[in-house]
């Protein structure tokens, strides 16, 4: 669907891939710069990831005593008084370059044009590839885990992130019968890991069995996967973006430039800084600057 007018020009300065923080943030900087960007997104609403985390945001300094659903809302508020151009349940399925700039197609053999491209297309939660999906194993964090009910529960958490001893905790308050974290690595802020109780840590190699639900052969009620983040940008893969060692988009962290020029990566797609709402939108603000320099570079 599109928020916007039939009328919306089929040529954009930019064509920005993905309404989180980090897009929008990229879009309503370049409309307000005077530019006429292109916001599209898979989703049918405004907001990212934002949109299924119904927990505090206590980390943004600029908005406290807001949720992620709230946070997602403001979003969507910004793009609509920006008059940014939107196309929302538009899943991008190739991108091709074409001078003066970027051919991108989506459903229906619908294809847009930009001058840039920016990804903003954020990550998917990494799981166990298990099938049929067991709903008893929950992959990564969200409001699929805050409505479970874990009374009673046995449950094992997979993973040595903020994520994993977070939800591992998150379980104990919510009635867990007990709580064992396997975590290969350690990588959690100590004021987590400090929280969890003696004997609820495993470290080191394990082996799960998502059919049985067993994590080193012993059975469980509830498995939470909390393995991190990929990068969700698999329809630009024929323009042989460089990546970092970990997978994710390398960019310019001055300009958010990818390896192709006209390309630019920010937020979560591109790991550029630690993954939150402030620096994806900082990041966003990083790459409308740089895009208008060209712009304007381009108009002289």
């Amino acid at each position: 669907m599109s928020l916007q007018a039939n009328s919306a020009p089929s040529f954009y300065d930019a064509v920005i891939v993905g309404a989180g923080p980090a897009g929008v943030s990229c879009a309503v900087w370049l409309s307000r710069l005077g530019f006429k960007p292109l916001l599209v997104d898979a989703a049918d609403a405004v907001g990212g990831l934002c949109r299924i985390n119904p927990f505090m945001d206590d980390w943004n300094a600029s908005l406290p005593g807001v949720n992620g659903l709230q946070v997602a809302q403001n979003l969507a508020q910004s793009v609509v008084q920006s008059k940014v151009a939107l196309r929302l349940e538009w899943p991008v399925q190739s991108v091709r370059v074409c001078a003066p700039g970027f051919q991108i197609s989506g459903p229906h053999n619908e294809t847009i044009t930009g001058r840039f491209l920016v990804l903003a297309t954020g990550v998917k939660a990494r799981g166990l590839n298990q099938a049929p999906p067991d709903p008893q194993i929950l992959v990564g964090p969200g409001q699929h885990v805050a409505g479970f009910d874990f009374t009673n529960k046995r449950v094992a958490v997979l993973g040595g992130g903020d994520n994993a001893f977070e939800n591992a905790l998150f379980a104990f308050e919510k009635g867990a019968h007990s709580v064992q974290v396997y975590a290969r690595t350690v990588r959690a802020q100590q004021q987590f890991v400090q929280q969890l109780p003696v004997g609820s840590l495993t470290v080191g190699a394990y082996t799960v069995d998502p059919e049985q639900r067993t994590v080193n052969g012993v059975a469980y009620d509830v498995l939470l996967v909390m393995y991190g983040w990929a990068p969700n940008a698999d329809f630009a893969n024929d323009l042989g973006l460089a990546c970092t060692a970990r997978g994710f988009i390398s960019s310019d962290f001055e300009t958010a430039q990818t390896s192709s020029d006209g390309v630019y990566a920010i937020g979560e797609v591109a790991s550029r800084q630690h993954p939150c709402v402030v620096t994806a939108l900082a990041d966003g603000v990083t790459a409308a600057k740089a895009i208008q320099a060209r712009l304007e570079a381009n108009a002289k």
